[in-house]
């Protein structure tokens, strides 16, 4: 490949948490440049978002389906070749769908879709048109996350018996948190759930990932503390897996005093393996006979495929931007041996996670609304 793969990207204007995270991360490698974008539905902020970017007055699209029709006209390699969806929820399906039929790769922020219908759907146009798609869940690109996860696929632990993951924050804890906060407890821009689509998702993507396990039932409680929510903003969730393996996933958004605390604990029968989002670089190993060791990022034991997701020498702390810059590489490096014609396995999470994540969702809200009952998910 002997040019940057360009990205276009819908959403991210002024005020945007996570678009700014997103075009930061994208950069980081040197591999991807970000040439067009309708950042925001209001003009004069659209504008100024492109202004501050750099981005040239007829890259400045007023609407995503304008952008996605000007650039499909325009020849390889001077449109672009992905969009970066970092909308809210309920845009995320007809815009990657608009860029889809356009013949543009899409990578979209978590959740995949406001619904498991439109999930399904959508997975399907990714398989009609033979494009790629990737899921933004930036926690599985840590690179102790990874080693996590090959050490449980070697044996580490043993039979696999049970499996613990809590996310807490303390954001939602007041009635009126903030814009970014308006949108993600309206079930009109956010979906059947809040709570545990927003941080849930991850959980539930986190340990599939890195267990190689599947979920197969669900007994959820949802609450709403702030008086006049529509949505959960808490949730605890009991887990049953294929091969007979337990779990729980504990989440809030209104747990006072905590900032981003998510945690995985996988069990098995010779061991255990412990992962903090707060603590990313160490991954704590523990048995019955020995003592508690701690492996740390940029060790030399650690396994050759998750060295190459490191950037900087032990030490010199590496995070956020750069799990989700793993992802934004891994998905570039698939575009380009496609524009090359040459074959490449990427391990970034794609259209088959978003559906099960929407499934995850829609089957944990239905439990709540039994009290709690044991459901399966969806054979999809």
């Amino acid at each position: 490949m002997k040019r940057k793969i360009r990205m276009g990207m819908v959403g991210g204007g002024p005020g945007a948490f996570i678009g700014g995270v997103h075009r930061a991360a994208s950069r980081l490698d040197g591999k991807i440049e970000l040439v067009c974008g309708s950042f925001c539905t209001r003009p004069d902020a659209n504008r100024s978002m492109a202004g501050e970017l750099f981005i040239p007055e007829e890259k400045c699209y007023a609407t995503y389906q304008e952008m996605f029709e000007t650039e499909s006209r325009l020849p390889e390699g001077e449109r672009m070749d992905f969009v970066a969806i970092t909308t809210p929820n309920s845009t995320h399906f007809p815009i990657a769908m608009a860029a889809l039929e356009h013949g543009f790769h899409v990578l979209c922020e978590k959740p995949m879709t406001l619904s498991l219908e439109e999930a399904i759907a959508l997975r399907a146009k990714v398989r009609e048109t033979g494009l790629l798609f990737a899921l933004m869940h930036n926690y599985s690109a840590y690179p102790m996350v990874r080693q996590m996860r090959k050490m449980i696929a070697d044996g580490a632990l043993g039979k696999l018996r049970k499996i613990v993951a809590s996310y807490d924050l303390g954001w939602l804890a007041a009635p009126n948190a903030g814009k970014q906060a308006t949108w993600r407890v309206s079930p009109k821009m956010s979906g059947a759930a809040a709570c545990v689509g927003d941080i849930g998702t991850h959980a539930e993507q986190l340990i599939e990932f890195v267990t190689g396990l599947e979920i197969t039932e669900v007994a959820a409680d949802l609450a709403t503390f702030v008086e006049g929510r529509q949505l959960d903003d808490d949730a605890t969730v009991m887990l049953r897996f294929a091969d007979g393996a337990k779990g729980v996933i504990e989440l809030s958004e209104v747990a006072c005093g905590e900032e981003n605390q998510f945690k995985l604990r996988v069990y098995g029968s010779e061991g255990c393996l412990e992962w903090c989002q707060q603590e990313p670089e160490n991954l704590v190993y523990k048995t019955n006979d020995s003592a508690m060791k701690t492996l740390r990022r940029g060790w030399a034991e650690l396994d050759d495929s998750v060295k190459g997701l490191i950037r900087l020498p032990a030490g010199h702390p590496e995070g956020f931007f750069e799990a989700f810059a793993n992802i934004y590489t891994d998905f570039a490096n698939h575009i380009a041996a496609r524009i090359d014609g040459v074959e490449y396995q990427g391990l970034y999470p794609n259209e088959e996670t978003g559906v099960r994540g929407m499934n995850f969702i829609e089957t944990v809200v239905a439990s709540s609304k039994q009290n709690g009952a044991w459901l399966p998910l969806k054979k999809l």
